[in-house]
């Protein structure tokens, strides 16, 4: 009866550490999730007119080839648009701002395909999992691909920023047009969607 005792008092000792290890887990995880939604929200805009668009080394510049995967597990590649002109949009399941902008992206996807525009959504934070990030972008209604980042990708396009959204518009050429950073109006992105289709070799 005293081992019996003695075992049991082993074992929930055991289940009380795993538990509180399980949950003090989740709440950094949660208090990381909420510090990074709030860095994104906070982000001021760059100029007086409220206009998104930042400086980044990228401008005027080839956009970076990337080889990602989507989430049906199929290799997407930059090359794949060429000649088309493209906006690779980075984003995050815990980002607010990015998910009112990207219905509107969407919208556009559709308004100016016959024009060979091009859109490709890049998660930031494809740790989360497949179920998620999928379920995420189907409430949104997004149907343009979704691809899981990987370090190198993050590194070439984002460098040290963590601000989400953040937006590459590409043309036809290949050449990084315009960078924004944070969530503009949406008179502001289609503004920039219509130079990408303008602009670049015919």
């Amino acid at each position: 009866m005293r081992r019996v005792l003695l075992l049991l008092i082993i074992v929930t000792g055991i289940t009380l550490v795993f538990w509180s290890g399980w949950h003090n887990l989740r709440d950094r995880r949660r208090a990381s999730q909420i510090a990074q939604q709030t860095r994104v929200d906070l982000i001021p805009n760059s100029s007086a007119s409220d206009s998104p668009t930042t400086a980044s080394p990228l401008l005027g510049k080839s956009a970076p080839a990337f080889t990602l995967v989507n989430l049906d597990g199929k290799k997407v590649s930059l090359s794949d648009f060429k000649g088309h002109p493209l906006l690779v949009n980075f984003w995050g399941t815990y980002c607010a701002p990015c998910k009112l902008e990207m219905p509107w992206i969407e919208e556009f996807s559709h308004k100016y395909a016959a024009e060979g525009f091009k859109v490709v959504g890049v998660t930031y934070d494809a740790e989360v999992g497949v179920p998620t990030i999928a379920k995420d972008a189907h409430k949104l209604g997004v149907t343009y691909p979704i691809l899981l980042s990987d370090s190198k990708t993050e590194k070439d396009y984002l460098s040290d920023s963590e601000v989400l959204p953040m937006s590459f518009y590409v043309d036809k050429s290949g050449k990084v047009i315009e960078v924004t950073a944070g969530l503009g109006s949406k008179n502001q992105l289609e503004a920039m969607v219509k130079e990408t289709v303008a602009a670049g070799a015919q």
